[in-house]
């Protein structure tokens, strides 16, 4: 399957960056009939229904070319939402502050599992505090299985404010 996602990735990506979007995460679910899940968005962070439908046009002609799918599928692009998935090592810079959830492949320290406050990033590695240790905890973000954003007020509140924000930048 990784072999898929990657190949997917390398036909997605050039269409998203063609359309002005950052590639966020490209994901295949389900046995029988299969999803096709591409998350992206703005360069501001922002992405509208009308975005993803036109990413999706887009990233439908380039496969209907390139037919990278074998069976049938279904192909759903969205946004990454507000507790967003966390993918990329800039992902940890750009959301430093906010709350997240790691899952590592392998264990550190006796666990797979992590849950503090993002503090940016240290050349590859991941910085969190984590509840009840003293010092900023350093995660490799080669090691990294799964992470997301826990979804706060705070969270809420700023995302809200900045998608407000973008909204006016592309009304002007």
């Amino acid at each position: 399957m990784d072999h898929l996602i990657e190949k997917l990735t390398a036909l997605i990506e050039p269409v998203a960056q063609a359309e002005g979007f950052e590639l966020v995460r490209v994901r295949m679910t389900g046995s029988g009939k299969q999803t096709l899940q591409v998350m992206a968005e703005r360069p501001d962070g922002t992405m509208t229904a009308e975005n993803c439908a036109d990413l999706s046009r887009a990233i439908s002609a380039v496969f209907e070319v390139a037919d990278p799918i074998s069976g049938e599928y279904v192909l759903e692009v969205s946004s990454p939402g507000i507790d967003r998935p966390l993918t990329r090592l800039s992902d940890f810079e750009r959301w430093e502050g906010y709350e997240a959830k790691l899952q590592l492949r392998q264990m550190i320290e006796g666990r797979k599992r992590f849950r503090g406050m993002l503090a940016g990033i240290e050349e590859d590695n991941i910085c969190i505090d984590l509840e009840g240790e003293e010092e900023t905890a350093l995660i490799p973000f080669s090691l990294l299985d799964d992470a997301k954003l826990v979804l706060t007020d705070d969270l809420v509140r700023d995302t809200l404010r900045a998608a407000k924000e973008a909204e006016a930048a592309h009304e002007n």
